[in-house]
C-alpha cells in the first residue's frame, strides 16, 4: 500500500516503521551497554564471565575493540538515523555489519574459549547477524521507498 507523500516530498512512515525503529534503539544500546562494560572492565558485569573468556578478551587484539566498536555503535547510530528519518541509516547499518564481520572472523579464528562455543553462543550469534542484515535491508527499503530523506 502507498503511503501519503509528505509535504516535503518524502513518503509518510507508518506506525510499525516507529516500533521497528524504537525496537532497533533498544536493542543497539544493549549492545553498547555490553560494549562499554566490558571494555571498562565493570566487575559487576563481567562477574558471571568464566576466567577463561575474561583471558581471552584480555589477549584480543586492540583492533578487534574497534571493529566492535564499529559494530555496536554504528548499530545504535543507524537507529538513531531511523528514529531521524535520515537516509544515512543505511551507511550506519552498513559499517555496522562490517564491524560484526570482522569481529566474527577474529573470533572464529583465534583461541575462543569452550565456554563460548556452546549452541547457545552460536545460536545468539545467529540472532545477532539476523537482526543487523534485517536492520539493513530496512533502512535500504525505507530509503527507496522516500521514507528516509
Amino acid at each position: 500500500m502507498a503511503r501519503m507523500a509528505a509535504q516535503d516530498g518524502t513518503a509518510k512512515p507508518g506506525r510499525s516503521y516507529w516500533v521497528v525503529a524504537v525496537l532497533a534503539l533498544v536493542w543497539n544500546a544493549f549492545g553498547c551497554l555490553d560494549f562499554s562494560m566490558t571494555v571498562t572492565r565493570n566487575a559487576a558485569w563481567l562477574a558471571p564471565l568464566p576466567p577463561e573468556v575474561i583471558d581471552w578478551l584480555d589477549a584480543a587484539p586492540v583492533w578487534s575493540m574497534f571493529t566492535w566498536a564499529l559494530g555496536v555503535w554504528g548499530g545504535l547510530l543507524g537507529a538513531l538515523f531511523l528514529l531521524g528519518r535520515s537516509r544515512l541509516a543505511v551507511i550506519a547499518f552498513a559499517g555496522s555489519l562490517l564491524g560484526l564481520a570482522i569481529n566474527q572472523i577474529w573470533q572464529l579464528t583465534s583461541q575462543m574459549p569452550a565456554s563460548m562455543a556452546s549452541p547457545g553462543s552460536h545460536a545468539l550469534a545467529v540472532v545477532i547477524w539476523a537482526v543487523a542484515l534485517t536492520l539493513l535491508w530496512y533502512a535500504a527499503r525505507k530509503r527507496s521507498e522516500g521514507v528516509l530523506r
